[in-house]
């Protein structure tokens, strides 16, 4: 069991990841997120988020591919769609609530910004790093893509070179790497983290909230085009024999994935 503690300071609300092993985005991480964007976006006197993990490992080591592996085990092949599907659903739409929220979100990361998780951390606004964090989109290991909105978003923050680089190698940034292809503004020591991702919601809450939405919407184009022909390639490749098989060496651990080269 897991959870996310919300706190409230002043105008800004504080969402802590806390799902062991590293926040790794089921069912239940998506319900509590949901909840957490309700309050966001029904609270006018809060102007702004700060998103970040309380696990040691790291922000998030993407989706909960041994969970759901072990739920399809007990389904036909219909129900194993039908609820691939629907999960995948749910994941665009919240994703697409944080992403278009019209209050500005600052991610912290650290450690381990995986997968799902780092498509996570690209729905917010400004992205800070602490020098330990890793950036990787590792899903063709398995056979699959990143499947909530990864590509699409990277593409648009950071140009499509990068998102064929990452994705087509399966390698892992560093901070400094990250920064300097532009993908999060600022790198900080563990001491400092908290207090600049603090400082920079703060200073988002001094400017009229209107003039911030607009601003935000004109930046953030709409994705929703993209985001239907991905869940579709998704679920393709999801009823691959190949990659219920990856699945079933992932869930046992049987072997090694593929090295993943880092930079």
């Amino acid at each position: 069991m897991g959870m996310i503690i919300q706190n409230i300071e002043g105008q800004i609300v504080t969402w802590g990841l806390d799902y062991p092993p590293c926040n790794e985005i089921g069912e239940e991480f998506v319900e509590d997120l949901s909840r957490c964007v309700d309050v966001l976006e029904t609270r006018d006197d809060l102007r702004a988020c700060v998103l970040y993990s309380r696990r040691d490992e790291g922000f998030c080591a993407g989706a909960d591919l041994r969970r759901l592996y072990q739920e399809m085990q007990s389904m036909d092949k219909e129900q194993y769609v039908k609820k691939l599907r629907n999960f995948l659903q749910k994941i665009h739409q919240l994703f697409l609530r944080l992403d278009q929220c019209q209050k500005p979100i600052v991610t912290l990361v650290h450690g381990l910004c995986f997968g799902g998780g780092f498509e996570l951390a690209l729905c917010s606004d400004i992205i800070v790093a602490q020098d330990n964090a890793r950036f990787a989109f590792p899903e063709l290991r398995l056979g699959i893509i990143p499947c909530f909105g990864g590509i699409p978003r990277l593409s648009r923050d950071v140009g499509n070179a990068v998102v064929r680089d990452l994705l087509l190698t399966g390698r892992s940034i560093n901070a400094s790497k990250a920064k300097e292809i532009g993908l999060v503004s600022q790198v900080v020591k563990e001491a400092s983290a908290m207090r600049m991702a603090m400082s920079l919601a703060k200073q988002m809450t001094k400017f009229d909230p209107y003039a911030l939405k607009s601003c935000k919407a004109f930046m953030k184009q709409d994705l929703t085009s993209a985001l239907d022909k991905e869940l579709e390639l998704a679920m393709k490749l999801f009823q691959r024999d190949q990659v219920l098989e990856s699945l079933q060496k992932f869930n046992a651990d049987q072997g090694p994935l593929p090295y993943l080269p880092t930079s």
